[in-house]
This record gives structure tokens, sequence and C-alpha cells, in this order.
């Protein structure tokens, strides 16, 4: 009876059919692993590939013009207005970057504001409706809001332009910098908004609610966890729509009055101009020297851009040790 009992609670042997059945299935993950790292590989290496090729075809097609005297310039260059190809793209670098920075100044806050409304204080269904609209922002092609701006924007904003001091030296119409800055901050604060909703809705649920626990309003808990843990992916949120503002095109080539000085005559038109918006409007009537001149102008914006974001990067990866992110 004991022996009896004992065997059936003895270990059966694992039949060996089984185990080489579970063989084919292994070796078969193995090989869609080694597939799949492959063609993420190739990917990666087609991204640096056609990187690599822009950035050849720019250096090798804009030599004739970053070399050319300022003799050759002024013969061959007629919208070049005597300027040396230095000059010409050291103001449009200074238009573009002021551009830039009025847009950053006008969106991050008002981005910030919304997406911590979606993700905080409005109730869920119009939550979900502000969401979808700001999605529906994002995909409005950059001419629409060009003439939109040009259009409607313009004549109501250039009443509040008129109530300034003189000393702002406000010239109308309100074709300036400021207006440029202004419709590509509506351009952009979709971007950053979408991406810094993200961010807070990620943030760690029990660190808000530890402190909301100890007695934090609900200001206090988004000034203290949300805003801290969420510092990297703001900064990153910003510098996605810095780098949509640097390369931006249509809009300010229909909002602006074009120039190309160097001065804060921010509320003037025809101060300054944007390189991307010279190449826009100077390209279809080049030849020659001047088709060189204007890719040179896109090697300078190809390079800053680059700048942009790989300090961009530097500075995030800076910043998220300390801001929760990695937890």
């Amino acid at each position: 009876m004991i022996d009896t009992v004992l065997n059936a609670y003895k270990p059966q042997p694992v039949p060996l059919r089984r185990a080489n059945a579970a063989k084919p299935a292994r070796s078969k993950r193995r090989w869609a692993d080694a597939v799949f790292a492959s063609s993420t590989a190739l990917a990666a290496g087609v991204i640096l590939v056609l990187l690599m090729a822009v950035a050849v075809f720019l250096v090798m097609s804009s030599q004739n013009a970053i070399f050319a005297g300022s003799d050759r310039i002024a013969a061959e260059v007629s919208f070049a207005r005597g300027m040396s190809f230095w000059q010409f793209a050291g103001a449009a670098i200074f238009g573009t970057l002021l551009a830039s920075a009025i847009a950053l100044a006008i969106a991050v806050p008002f981005s910030i504001a919304i997406a911590l409304f979606i993700s905080h204080y409005a109730p869920r269904q119009i939550a979900a409706v502000c969401g979808y609209t700001i999605d529906l922002l994002a995909a409005i092609p950059s001419v629409v809001f060009g003439l939109w701006g040009m259009w409607t924007l313009e004549p109501l904003i250039r009443p509040l332009f008129e109530l300034l001091p003189a000393s702002f030296g406000f010239v109308p119409p309100a074709r300036n910098i400021v207006m440029g800055g202004l419709v590509l901050a509506i351009m952009i604060v979709p971007i950053i908004t979408a991406l810094c909703r993200e961010v807070f809705i990620k943030t760690p649920p029990l660190q808000q609610e530890a402190a909301l626990a100890l007695g934090a309003t609900r200001w206090e808990m988004i000034t203290m966890v949300v805003l801290p843990i969420g510092r990297s992916g703001i900064v990153s949120a910003s510098m996605l729509g810095l780098g949509r503002a640097l390369g931006e095109t249509m809009a300010l080539l229909m909002v602006l009055s074009p120039g190309l000085l160097v001065n804060m005559r921010i509320f003037s038109p025809g101060q300054h101009s944007t390189i991307a918006s010279q190449i826009a409007l100077r390209f279809p009537e080049a030849s020659g020297l001047e088709t060189d001149f204007l890719i040179a102008l896109g090697l300078v914006l190809f390079a800053l851009t680059f700048a942009v974001n790989f300090g961009a990067r530097a500075l995030v990866a800076r910043h998220s040790d300390f801001s929760g992110a990695n937890a």
C-alpha cells in the first residue's frame, strides 16, 4: 500500500516529444528578433545616410557663394543689396532668432497653461474636446495660418499697436516681426501643448495624492510635483516648437514686410526677415550665383537648426536627472 502511494506521487518525467516541440518555436522567436533588430538598425542607418547626403549637397552647392568676393556678389546677386554673404546671412539669422524668440515667449506660457487645464482642471468631456481641438490645430498647413494672419489677425491687432507710446516706433500696417512672432506662436502652441499634456498626465499619481494629503492645494501640488517632474518634458516640447519656428517659411513670408536690418525696431515693418522666407521669396527667380547664394543660406539654416537641437538635447539630459523623469 505504501509503495503504491509513493509511486502515485513520484514526479513523472517530461516526455521527450514536448521538449523537442518547444525548440522550433524558440528558434522561430530568435529568428524574428534578429530580423526586427536588423530592420531597426537599417532604418537608423538610412536616417544617418540621408542626413549626411543633405549636408554634403548643401556644402558642395554653396561653396561658390561662401568663398565669392563682395564685388562678385554685388555684381551677380541682385537681392544682396551690396552686402557680402556673411552680412546678408547675419541679418537673416538675427531676424530668424528674433521671430523664434518672440514666438517662444508667447507660446510656452500659454501652452503650459492649456496643458495644465486639460490634465488637471477640466472635466473629462471638456478635456477630451480641448485635446481633439489642439490636435486639429497642429494639422493646419502653415499657408492657412499665413492667410489668416494677413487678412484677419493683422486688422485686429493693428488698433492695439496704435495704442502703444510713440517711443515703441510702431508704423502701420502691423506687418512687423512682432506680428510674425505672434503667428508663429499660434502655430507652435498645439505642438507644445500636446507634448506638455502627455508629460503632465504621466506624472505619478501617488506623488500628487501625497502632496494633497499633506494639505497642499491643487496649485501648490502642481508647482511642487507636476512642474518639477515634467521640467525635462517641457524643455523638450519647447525645443521642438523652436525647431518648427526656425524653419517656418510661408506664414512669415505672407505676414512680414521683409527687411535685412539688425535692430530692435520690432514694431516697424520692413526691418527684419528670416532665412527660410528669404529662400522662398528669391529662389523662383534665382539663377547662377544667386542659386548658390540661397543654397548657402540653406546650409546656414541647417547648421543653426542642428546646433539648436543639439543644445536642446544637452539641456534635456542635464535636467532629466533632477526632474524625476527617470523615476
